[in-house]
């Protein structure tokens, strides 16, 4: 019996590991503020999905008597939604690409009628497109403190973390000295590019869509086998009740772990080139 319960607690523990090492990786090799982190958890669905996987992992380890079963239940609970759902990231860089088209359009128009750099982005602060709303207002109040044009307007490419939105800031950087008819020429191009973008994006995302189906119906179909089987035909699953069952479970989790982190690598957008800023 201690033998088993070893065997069991080992398991657990290799898939506990296995997580922590990559939250260890990611701490790593990518650089966290604490304050960004918090604002997120604020505004996103990880405190509701981490109930839910909570909760699912409970129920699971209660209707079955399998740790390492509750363990794997509570990871798909949480990893699974975000899998299947839609291409929530594909629609939210279309949106921003044609945001980054449109401001670009506006900051052209308003510096041909003699505006200058600054004032024309003061001027659409207040009517820029919405999914880039919040960071032109940063920017417009960065340049009104004094901060440097190349500053503020890497620090606005941060932000709005667009590959367009990087060649805007680049244009808009090394924008003194530019004649004003030049750089408007300059921004009139690269809203065209930026459109051509979002065009390309939706394009795309069709195309990973018929990925994304294919996921979902392999994960439904071995979902919906697993329940079937604990429901109406506990016999054929009666080793797992062993430690060694349940050893052999964490290596078949593992295994459909990788199987489906592969799966939404394919539907996943490819990583954008990035001029400024980190590469996403």
């Amino acid at each position: 019996m201690n033998t088993n319960v070893l065997l069991v607690a080992a398991a657990a523990g290799g898939l506990a590991g296995a997580g922590l090492a990559c939250c260890a990786y990611a701490a790593r090799h990518q650089r966290i503020d604490l304050r960004t982190v918090v604002a997120r958890l604020r505004t996103s669905q990880a405190p509701a999905r981490g109930a839910g996987a909570a909760v699912t992992g409970v129920l699971v380890g209660l209707a079955t008597g399998w740790p390492v079963g509750a363990v794997l239940a509570a990871a798909a609970a949480w990893w699974l939604p975000r899998l299947l759902g839609p291409d929530r990231a594909g629609a939210q860089e279309a949106k921003r690409a044609e945001a980054v088209a449109a401001w670009a359009s506006h900051l052209r128009d308003l510096m041909a009628g003699s505006a200058g750099l600054v004032q024309a982005i003061t001027a659409t602060a207040p009517v820029a497109p919405t999914p880039i709303r919040p960071e032109v207002a940063e920017l417009a109040r960065s340049l009104h403190t004094g901060v440097p044009m190349e500053a503020a307007m890497r620090s606005f490419a941060e932000r709005v973390d667009n590959p367009t939105a990087d060649l805007v800031a680049v244009a808009l950087s090394s924008a003194e000295g530019r004649h004003a008819s030049d750089l408007g020429a300059l921004l009139g191009r690269l809203a065209e590019s930026s459109r051509d973008r979002a065009s390309l994006l939706v394009r795309t995302s069709a195309g990973r869509a018929r990925v994304r189906s294919s996921v979902r119906i392999i994960a439904a179909m071995t979902l919906g086998m697993v329940a079937a089987m604990v429901a109406f035909n506990r016999t054929y699953l009666e080793p797992l009740d062993t430690a060694t069952g349940q050893f052999v479970l964490a290596l078949v989790g593992a295994m459909w772990a990788g199987a489906f982190v592969w799966l939404g690598r394919l539907a996943a957008p490819v990583a954008a080139v990035r001029l400024l800023g980190r590469a996403r």
